[in-house]
């Protein structure tokens, strides 16, 4: 069997795995409801409180999930292949950062409690924080350079956290409201919150895909881009957008989730390869898998009370990280 067939019959068997973890994600929670009843509710609403669960409360879950996982280990990706950088993540621009900066100033100057009200904030704060990152980036002489976009960041991120932690400090009314969203959850979410997300996550995904090849080629470095024909500044602008877009919207819907873009992006190119076109598509199929695996694992492990799945994906994700780092060299950019 040739070597894209294995990439093709290991990226059909993840989805099969992601196809069970849904199932799972819609069948298990806090209310105990046989498998066979939750799909016939599904199918069709009898209008009581079970199918109000399974039709309002796990399936807008489960969604969220498949989109906030993919997002988040697709961002990691281009992150990753932007920067040439392996330990690269939608942090690395600041886009977390500036997503809680504006939560935070929501809640201590607005008000504003509940995730539907986080959502257009924290946008605004990825997206602000994204660009002023780029602009510092791109200031000066030349282009923006994968060196000049981590410095950016990194010194942004280190301003806005004084910021969040001055707020905090200053308006101590804010701090529980923050917290639960800081955590990062999948739990209380509605079609609304889905609704809100969706035209931000579903274009960043599709400009992701379109970007894969001239990934390939920018892995070569700006120079050798060139000589094949890649626009790199242009590439990499879309990519900062691609990643503002996924991540921004991940952020504001479940609050900043931890080693999913880290993490995955690194399973996906030992499986798939260097060729970004694969480390792409798996990540957009490994990532829910581990982000609805860990909700799915909040809701057991300590019932009838739910661990919140920021928590778990720490748990889980850092220990693979780990092994990934002792066991082979990162896989090379």
């Amino acid at each position: 069997m040739s070597r894209e067939a294995v990439r093709g019959v290991g990226l059909l068997v993840s989805i099969g795995v992601l196809g069970v973890i849904v199932l799972l994600s819609l069948w298990i929670g806090t209310k105990s409801i046989p498998f066979a009843d939750t799909f016939a509710l599904l199918l069709a609403d009898d209008g009581t409180g079970d199918a109000a669960i399974v039709r309002d409360v796990r399936v807008p879950r489960a969604v969220l999930g498949l989109l906030v996982g993919a997002a988040l280990g697709l961002s990691g990706a281009v992150m990753q292949a932007l920067t040439r950088n392996p330990l690269a993540d939608p942090g690395l621009l600041g886009v977390n950062m500036g997503a809680a900066a504006a939560i935070v100033s929501a809640i201590a100057f607005f008000g504003i409690t509940s995730p539907t009200g986080y959502v257009w904030f924290a946008l605004l704060g990825a997206a602000g924080t994204a660009t002023v990152v780029y602009v510092l980036g791109a200031a000066g002489r030349g282009a923006a350079t994968p060196d000049r976009l981590v410095l950016s960041g990194a010194a942004l991120t280190a301003v806005l956290y004084a910021y969040v932690s001055a707020i905090l400090l200053l308006f101590t009314h804010t701090f529980d409201s923050f917290r639960f969203w800081n955590v990062g959850s999948l739990a209380g979410r509605d079609f609304e919150l889905v609704g809100q997300v969706s035209p931000f996550v579903l274009p960043g995904i599709l400009i992701a895909f379109l970007l894969a090849r001239n990934l390939n080629v920018l892995a070569l470095g700006d120079h050798t881009g060139r000589a094949l024909g890649a626009n790199v500044h242009r590439t990499r602008a879309f990519g900062v957008l691609a990643v503002t877009l996924m991540a921004g919207a991940a952020t504001a819907a479940a609050g900043p989730i931890a080693f999913v873009g880290l993490t995955v992006p690194h399973v996906a190119r030992m499986i798939g390869g260097s060729d970004q076109r694969w480390v792409l598509a798996y990540s957009a199929v490994l990532s829910p898998i581990l982000l609805l695996g860990s909700d799915v694992v909040g809701r057991v492990i300590i019932a009838p009370q739910e661990m919140e799945v920021g928590i778990i994906t720490a748990f889980i994700g850092a220990p693979v990280f780990i092994a990934l780092c002792r066991r082979r060299k990162l896989a090379t950019l």
